[in-house]
């Protein structure tokens, strides 16, 4: 065989070969899609939480601050009333007796009804009670976007409400807001 005959015919193959690949891969990129069909958009929100202070004033009843905390004066003028009403009573001993007794017992209501007449001594103050209450608000962050590109359905995230399609770029989806 002569050597300029396999030289021609491997040669030529070659060509082929090379013209092949090139022509299908001009084919590829001349004829790559420029735009995916949109599908389906979805809107992606978040909650946001907002925090504030809620304020409001509250009637506050308090026991009033006591002076005679061992009820002395009540007890004093109780056992002194006590005892001129009881030194009305009887003659002799028992004059004594009922004096002594009215004084006891005087002495003990007097006290009780002073103890009574603290326990109902209150004062009324306003008070300012703040409290932080919550806003729910939701927040829109972007778009789910369902996209078809070459019979294949694919999802991307994109910053703004897209058209019809979305613009592709070396086969790729692009998710920048076009200009």
């Amino acid at each position: 065989m002569n050597k300029s005959i396999l030289k021609g015919t491997l040669l030529g193959g070659l060509s082929i070969l090379i013209f092949a690949v090139l022509a299908v891969g001009g084919y590829k990129v001349l004829h790559r899609p420029k735009v995916a069909e949109v599908v389906a958009v979805k809107e992606v929100t978040e909650t946001v939480m907002t925090p504030r202070e809620e304020c409001r004033d509250i009637q506050v009843r308090q026991r009033a601050p006591v002076n005679d905390s061992n009820r002395i004066a009540g007890t004093v003028l109780g056992g002194i009333t006590g005892g001129i009403i009881g030194h009305q009573f009887g003659s002799g001993t028992g004059n004594a007796l009922s004096t002594i007794g009215g004084a006891a017992g005087g002495a003990y209501v007097g006290n009780k009804v002073q103890e009574s007449m603290q326990n109902n001594d209150v004062s009324t103050t306003t008070r300012r009670s703040c409290k932080t209450v919550y806003d729910k608000t939701q927040k829109l962050v972007g778009y789910d976007v369902t996209y078809r590109l070459n019979d294949k359905e694919g999802v991307v995230r994109t910053s703004f409400r897209p058209g019809p399609t979305l613009p592709v770029e070396k086969g790729q989806v692009v998710t920048t807001r076009p200009s």
